[in-house]
């Protein structure tokens, strides 16, 4: 199934796939799945080893954990949860020191492990899983897209089309569009001590003094996971410091041992939420489109845009146009849900309020253009 190149580029005959999603994330994964099951020949390429890590709250919002027995059937597996299995809400601090509760069912768990799981389901339906492989080219060219991937060694694959599901930390995107998308770096840390919160809840801080966007607490497998964001890396340690200080003198926070740190990228999303969904024949989804929610909740817009794009390549596979509009209009209540959140955290706090969507207009980007 689709080990090759066809003649159109002057190469020997073979099959190509139809679809080659870039990316075995919770994104891809989706993609990956609803494209095999719906008898579409799929690649699904990940650079990483699987089962691979990110750095990440790993908690499921409701919507998530509904879009998984939607789009799974059933229901997150055991072996991907850590305790307290069950998040009850966010609670966030804003930059007055106000306290906002938003009581919601979750669940909490590992990312290597639901990430993996993901990506197996979608290989049991019949996609092709290759981990530990990079994609490093795309090009699009009579109707295809000819996709150069690197792994133990470098070679070509042809597909009708391209599904990059990859993150903010792909270069696929940057070389199709030749877009800088701006990110904002996370540092976080697992520790070994107590603390005096509920650990059901995810904890944010807003105030502009403990980060450069926001700093948070959440536990996993009794660890205190403690992070904060920045938007220049050399302030890392300074913002760092200062929420442990506020965390010590407000929760009464006594580490024991550190025993992990970790830093990660995440888009800086900007005022009206600008989304990239396509160049041609290759197509963007997840966090690397512009899908994020507030403090970085990407697994639920991840998984609904993919599936969206998916099933609008099965039912306009012939048109890359009719593809297009197809898929951004799938995403539109995606879209508002997105920007409906934004809103609400620029209500509750003064450093985000550049996000409130003021006049409700719908901005894209189609190949890197902006349309009002």
């Amino acid at each position: 199934m689709g080990q090759v190149l066809s003649k159109r580029f002057g190469m020997e005959e073979k099959d190509m796939f139809d679809v080659i999603v870039i990316g075995a994330g919770p994104a891809g994964s989706t993609a990956a799945k609803v494209l095999a099951e719906r008898g579409k020949k799929v690649l699904l390429a990940e650079r990483c080893r699987l089962p691979r890590y990110k750095s990440c709250s790993g908690v499921l919002i409701r919507k998530t954990m509904d879009l998984v027995e939607t789009y799974f059937g059933e229901k997150v597996p055991p072996q991907a949860l850590c305790t307290p299995v069950d998040n009850r809400g966010m609670i966030f601090t804003n930059d007055k020191g106000k306290e906002y509760r938003f009581e919601q069912e979750g669940q909490n768990v590992w990312r290597s492990s639901f990430d993996h799981w993901l990506a197996q389901n979608a290989q049991k339906c019949g996609a092709v899983l290759q981990d530990g492989v990079s994609v490093v080219k795309c090009l699009e060219e009579a109707g295809a897209v000819r996709v150069t991937l690197q792994g133990e060694r470098t070679w070509t694959e042809e597909a009708e089309y391209v599904l990059d599901c990859e993150g903010i930390t792909g270069a696929v995107k940057r070389g199709i569009t030749g877009e800088r998308q701006g990110h904002v770096t996370t540092f976080q840390t697992f520790n070994r001590g107590k603390i005096d919160l509920d650990p059901h809840y995810f904890y944010a801080y807003l105030q502009p003094e403990l980060s450069e966007y926001d700093a948070w607490f959440n536990v996993k497998d009794d660890l205190l996971v403690l992070g904060v964001s920045v938007k220049n890396q050399e302030k890392i340690s300074f913002y760092y410091k200062r929420f442990l200080s506020y965390m010590e003198e407000r929760h009464g926070l006594k580490i024991s041992e550190q025993l992990k740190a970790e830093k990660w990228l995440m888009p800086h999303i900007r005022p009206g939420c600008p989304i990239t969904y396509a160049r041609g024949r290759i197509l963007f989804a997840g966090e690397i489109a512009g899908f994020l929610n507030p403090m970085g909740e990407g697994i639920s817009a991840g998984m609904e845009s993919a599936y969206h794009a998916a099933n609008a390549i099965v039912q306009h596979k012939a048109c890359p146009q009719d593809v297009l509009a197809d898929y951004m209009e799938r995403t539109k209540s995606l879209t508002g849900y997105m920007r409906r959140q934004w809103d609400l955290v620029a209500a509750m706090a003064e450093p985000f309020v550049e996000m409130k969507n003021v006049d409700g207009t719908e901005r894209f980007k189609q190949g890197g253009d902006r349309h009002k």
